[in-house]
């Protein structure tokens, strides 16, 4: 297990089992407010899916395909980001979400930083990608002030219920986070 301090309180830490419970209280505390960003919150959170969606990431990590992480705000769970990692691309892309009263606070910014750090030092990742919804401008924030690269916009490349929403892609590559670092 890891945990990496993100300062003032916060720290990031590998998401397994022992944060499974935690996990869906806060998305279930939170369902309504995820639910406009997050195409996955509109299914049943159950104990049961969010332990195995947990334990799916978890293998993914074990190998090498994934680094996923829940953020915590002294010592209780914020919310979580993912990088799931195309070995073959030797890329990476991030999603990540919070509970609504831990925004605003910089969690985000600073958990993807770090797992920017550990991607491209220790993943050997080429490439990370971040992709959100057009509208959700706090989302977009994130990867604006971590310097990625709007890239482009996806039409119609997110399903919702009932909809189909633009996904606006942002990409870094790793010698512009590293020369950033330096």
């Amino acid at each position: 297990m890891f945990s990496i301090d993100l300062g003032n309180g916060a720290e990031m830490v590998l998401r397994d089992r022992s944060t499974d419970f935690a996990v869906h209280k806060l998305i279930n505390a939170n369902l309504e407010h995820l639910r406009e960003w997050e195409p996955w919150a509109h299914g049943q959170q159950t104990m049961l899916s969010v332990a195995s969606f947990g334990t799916y990431l978890l293998n993914q990590w074990v190998k090498g395909e994934a680094v996923p992480c829940v953020i915590r705000q002294d010592g209780q769970v914020a919310g979580a980001t993912t990088a799931r990692i195309n070995l073959y691309e030797k890329s990476a892309t991030i999603g990540y979400w919070l509970g609504e009263a831990f925004e605003g606070r910089g969690l985000v910014t600073r958990a993807v930083s770090a797992l920017l750090d550990t991607l491209f030092n220790e993943y050997d990742i080429a490439r990370a990608i971040i992709d959100t919804a057009v509208h959700n401008k706090r989302s977009r924030a994130v990867a604006e002030r971590l310097g990625f690269t709007h890239e482009g916009t996806m039409r119609g490349a997110q399903a919702y219920p009932g909809e189909r929403r633009d996904l606006v892609v942002y990409g870094l590559l790793r010698e512009e986070w590293l020369g950033r670092r330096a």
